[in-house]
């Protein structure tokens, strides 16, 4: 069943899917809709295929996943997701309420799986039924009332994501810069592939973002931007009709040569072979 609701003003929108034996969303650069996704699988274990990758999703768990992935679910029938776009609830413009911008969403773990034990479990279960509720409430504080609730349900992630992937060990202040350069690497990676240009945004030295990232045991800043980048190539790649030669440039490389040599060595292919030999193997 799908719940849907459209803010009448910014025609923003939130959506709840509940246990459709079809629910998946493909990358395509013409029609792919702009929501984040936070996808709770009810039902057994089974396999999620994140950008042509396929991972386990573990009985009750929920992963969030980002509005330019494509995804899909072995058993779409256990599956309840929240979707919204920023027209509804706006992430950034609200980072202080939530916290989850480059955590729970852009953060250094993808795909980031939340464990949900039985005692969570059964306020997740509760949290929905008040969703269904106000999904059927139509009248003039409907939209408020659906983005106090989806207000809630993030927090609740966020907190779980602290709990279950952040070392305890971890400030405050330092969890806020790494939140903070992942947040940055998603809105400038197409123009900034350096760790110096990102340390001069944070007013930070780039040995300070190195070593803060290396104390616990994350990948390097370099190896982040790295990933961000491919990862879009990949898509781009797989999913369009786009030339290497465009790939390249959209992705900010002034010479085509220089993005192929930097696709190979992060890949093991060329971009030309890339999605060919994909085909072929069945995985990446």
């Amino acid at each position: 069943m799908l719940y849907s609701y459209c803010d009448p003003k910014t025609k923003g929108v939130l959506n709840l899917t509940c246990h459709e034996s079809n629910f998946e969303r493909q990358f395509a650069q013409a029609n792919y809709s702009r929501l984040l996704t936070m996808a709770w699988n009810t039902g057994p274990d089974q396999s999620i295929i994140i950008d042509n990758s396929t991972y386990l999703f573990p009985n009750q768990s929920i992963v969030p996943l980002v509005f330019n992935q494509s995804f899909s679910f072995e058993r779409p029938e256990t599956i309840v997701a929240w979707q919204f776009d920023r027209e509804f609830y706006c992430i950034i413009d609200h980072d202080q309420e939530v916290s989850c911008a480059g955590l729970l969403f852009y953060g250094i773990k993808t795909p980031l799986f939340l464990d949900i034990d039985t005692l969570e479990q059964r306020k997740f279960e509760a949290l929905l039924t008040v969703f269904y509720d106000e999904f059927s409430t139509h009248d003039t504080i409907q939209g408020e009332m659906l983005r106090m609730l989806l207000k809630r349900l993030i927090i609740k992630l966020t907190r779980l994501a602290k709990d279950q992937h952040i070392d305890k060990a971890l400030t405050q202040k330092d969890l806020d810069l790494v939140r903070r350069f992942n947040l940055l690497v998603e809105i400038n990676y197409r123009k900034l592939h350096t760790v110096s240009e990102y340390a001069n945004l944070l007013n930070k030295s780039p040995k300070t973002l190195s070593n803060l990232f290396a104390l616990y045991n994350h990948r390097s800043p370099l190896q982040i931007i790295h990933a961000r980048i491919i990862l879009e190539a990949r898509r781009l790649l797989l999913y369009t009709d786009q030339s290497t030669k465009e790939v390249a440039f959209a992705l900010g490389f002034e010479e085509v040569s220089h993005f192929s040599r930097f696709f190979k060595k992060q890949t093991g292919y060329p971009p030309s072979e890339f999605k060919e030999a994909l085909t072929a193997f069945g995985k990446d």
